[in-house]
């Protein structure tokens, strides 16, 4: 039996900023359209199959789309994709968030920045509602990484490039 345990929603959002985080921005394109929002809350789930899980909001804007499209891209940002960031953390219209980089598509044609640290296609195979959030389970179709570029971390609600270390 789980007790009751009452965290100030503020205290639990304060320690959670101290938590940091790769940077991503997450695609989608199909039947209900293009859109895209800036997501920390990723994180692998197994590599059988390869999955991914990411935390959207049910009361985003973009929601319904992804919702509806079922497929999505996972782009892990490099530490020059601040600013696009910021565009797609925003209020933004959609079609300035999209003309602001460069797209391709892989396997389920949603949308893959050109210069990502690494970028996961994927099927939506199986949602979970907790609290305010769906839990998307991700299935990646195609996989793609930039071992050129650095990546870009969020601490302490702040942007911090990350440097790659010599091997």
């Amino acid at each position: 039996m789980l007790r009751s345990v009452a965290v100030d929603k503020q205290d639990f959002r304060d320690a959670m900023a101290r938590l940091g985080s790769a940077v991503n921005i997450i695609t989608t394109d199909g039947p209900a359209g293009r859109a895209g929002f800036t997501a920390s809350a990723v994180c692998s789930v197994t590599d059988s199959p390869p999955t991914l899980l990411v935390c959207l909001n049910r009361s985003a804007s973009v929601y319904s789309v992804f919702q509806q499209n079922q497929t999505l891209c996972v782009n892990t940002l490099c530490a020059e994709h601040e600013s696009l960031s910021n565009l797609f953390g925003g209020k933004t219209p959609m079609e300035m968030r999209f003309s602001a980089a460069r797209w391709s598509t892989l396997v389920t044609g949603s949308p893959v920045l050109s210069g990502a640290v690494a970028s996961f296609d994927c099927h939506i195979t199986q949602v979970i509602s907790v609290g305010t959030h769906d839990i998307l389970f991700c299935q990646a179709a195609a996989v793609i990484h930039n071992d050129d570029q650095h990546g870009l971390a969020y601490f302490d609600r702040c942007y911090h490039p990350l440097m790659r270390q010599s091997r």
